[in-house]
């Protein structure tokens, strides 16, 4: 059975702040292993090719995960699902807490255990996370949507912060030790506390054809993969470019990615705050404009303040499309709103994944420089499928089912 979502007029405040804090929660949960590399692989000795396989597991844990996660939202509540994400954030702390205390031969399959807990709590989590601001705030779904994900962007600023400063007392392991306990905490109080559910849509609205069967449906997933290409390309290769191509040291390139989620987590805080006034779509569809610019920006920089500048402006310019991109997803698709947030979390995952990975051998016939310059025609070609989108749309928009709703509580 298909599902429509439904809110209530007023969000409860605690129930709010619930899923607020588990989204910033997700965040530092995310960081978690990268934060703490120079204790994994200095102290606890894991070798490069064993920390960057860690995060495969990750990768192809949140993909399914999602996916799963969105099917299951037809037998399931989101709030359920909430809780197992949750839970399995806690089970990957705790992984990693316990990695000190094991032999050397067994620290590289417990931190592989860490990360595809992490990935399934990720997966699990897109569903209730991408649905219930919608669901709390009917009136401001695309800007209860973004902000949420200015808090995800947050928790990617805040973690590498936290964790160094363990680092730097000589007690990392509270970082993780403390995910933990709040991740547990959070899963128990998601619990007992009620949270708007999804409603079985009726007989009419459940012949709409599925999502897969309409070009719409693709043109999305294609869009959300392109969108990972290009913030991967921004974040996971900016530390190689940056000291190997640019000469900086490690420490300025290291706050020079800081600027880049600085940027993000700014801009999605700026474009929450705009689409209340101006539409979502028109917002939407101009930030492929932005990324293309800051792609042929970088290549240009040559010291440590314009990297900053440049890679903090290619923040800005990412800052608000994927999480408007699921609200466009969950727009032409009610009545199968999560599980469109799950894939196409689905789909940024398996984006930042190909593209991370095949830039390694493409690196070494064009070199760093040139391919964040080939890399602008990434968002050009979001530009183009939102056009074709944009052609599509009223007949997607007639295909989709047209229901009353009712305010259900758990």
């Amino acid at each position: 059975m298909d599902e429509l979502t439904k809110s209530p007029a007023r969000a409860p405040n605690v129930g709010v702040a619930l899923v607020y804090t588990a989204a910033l929660l997700q965040g530092l949960c995310l960081v978690a292993v990268p934060a703490l590399s120079p204790v994994l692989k200095g102290t606890l000795r894991l070798t490069d090719a064993e920390y960057g396989a860690v995060f495969l597991p990750q990768v192809l844990a949140t993909a399914i995960a999602a996916l799963i996660g969105g099917l299951l939202t037809r037998r399931w509540s989101l709030q359920a699902l909430l809780v197992g994400a949750l839970a399995a954030n806690g089970a990957s702390q705790l992984a990693l807490l316990g990695a000190p205390w094991v032999s050397a031969a067994h620290v590289f399959p417990l931190v592989f255990i860490s990360c595809t807990a992490l990935g399934l709590g990720f997966g699990l989590g897109a569903a209730p996370l991408n649905s219930l601001p919608g669901l709390l705030f009917s009136a401001r779904k695309d800007s209860a949507l973004v902000a949420l994900h200015t808090l995800l962007g947050a928790g990617f600023c805040i973690g590498p912060l936290a964790a160094g400063w363990a680092l730097s007392h000589g007690a990392w392991t509270i970082y993780p030790a403390a995910l933990a306990v709040l991740s547990i905490t959070i899963a128990v109080l998601a619990l007992c506390l009620t949270l708007p559910r999804l409603v079985a849509v009726t007989a009419t609205a459940s012949r709409v054809r599925a999502p897969r069967t309409q070009a719409s449906f693709w043109i999305l997933v294609f869009i959300a993969v392109l969108y990972a290409f290009a913030e991967g390309t921004f974040s996971n290769w900016a530390l190689p470019f940056l000291v190997e191509d640019r000469a900086l040291s490690a420490a300025a390139a290291a706050f020079t990615l800081s600027a880049f989620w600085g940027g993000l987590v700014f801009g999605r805080l700026v474009v929450s705050a705009v689409i209340v006034r101006v539409s979502a779509v028109y917002v939407w569809s101009r930030l492929p404009l932005l990324i293309v610019a800051a792609f042929l920006i970088i290549p240009e920089i040559t010291g440590a303040r314009s990297s900053l500048l440049a890679f903090a402006f290619a923040g800005l310019a990412c800052s608000a499309f994927f999480p408007l991109t699921v609200a466009r997803a969950t727009t032409l698709f009610p009545a199968h709103a999560a599980l469109m947030s799950s894939i196409m979390t689905a789909a940024l995952m398996l984006g930042v994944g190909l593209g991370t990975f095949s830039i390694a051998p493409l690196r070494a016939i064009l070199g760093l420089t040139a391919l964040y310059r080939y890399s602008a025609l990434y968002p050009l070609v979001v530009l183009m499928l939102i056009g074709v989108l944009r052609l599509l749309q009223v007949k997607s928009a007639r295909a989709a089912p047209i229901v009353s709703t009712v305010e259900l509580k758990s």
